[in-house]
């Protein structure tokens, strides 16, 4: 389980594709900020909104830093935006919450619902809108004032409006995520809020 706050942007330093003789998934090598002292093998990172198992860890050596290495299935490539990564993108980085630890954003799970794509970004004071499409499937669990987690991202919806959604982005969070690298057209993982999810189920609608 994450918080939707951002604490590091890794970089790709390898992917591997699976191999054609024998069943594995592909393997992508992620080198980041976070002292993998205290990450042990097994442990889940959020990698851009995909909560990913930690399956080894690689010492920095000359130009790259500490690196981890994660396993990707068919599935989970078929579902986010994970299959376009290559060397050098930039990956939104949050270590699993703690029992006590403060709870900055909101509850993220790390499970992909669908694809946002990115349809407008306009000034808008201090900040930025920002106006996504969405799945017509996901839009009912999608509400003004509600949150979604975005690439990983914590953020509060403002507006909905048939398949589209707006947030507001302020600097801190585009120069502390790969939102600053974003731009129009660009997909982004889009998973909704597990509290929508179980009111819309308890309220007789069984389709997710």
């Amino acid at each position: 389980m994450f918080t939707g706050i951002i604490t590091d942007i890794g970089r790709v330093g390898s992917v591997r594709p699976p191999s054609e003789d024998r069943l594995e998934d592909l393997r992508v090598e992620i080198e980041t900020g976070f002292d993998l002292d205290e990450v042990e093998i097994g442990a889940s990172i959020c990698c851009s909104g995909v909560c990913l198992t930690v399956v080894e860890k690689l010492a920095a050596k000359q130009s790259v830093g500490n690196q981890f290495a994660v396993e990707i299935s068919g599935e989970s490539l078929s579902q986010t935006t994970l299959g376009s990564w290559g060397v050098g993108t930039s990956v939104n980085l949050e270590r699993s919450l703690k029992v006590g630890d403060e709870l900055g954003g909101h509850f993220v799970f790390g499970h992909v619902d669908g694809l946002a794509s990115v349809v407008d970004v306009q000034p808008d004071g201090g900040s930025e809108r920002w106006v996504f499409a969405a799945p017509t499937e996901l839009m009912s669990f999608i509400a003004a004032k509600g949150s979604v987690a975005l690439d990983g991202v914590s953020l509060t919806v403002n507006t909905v409006e048939e398949n589209r959604f707006g947030i507001n982005l302020i600097s801190h969070t585009r120069t502390a995520t790969t939102f600053g690298q974003r731009k129009i057209g660009d997909h982004i993982n889009l998973e909704i809020d597990m509290l929508a999810r179980y009111v819309r189920r308890s309220m007789g609608d069984f389709s997710r």
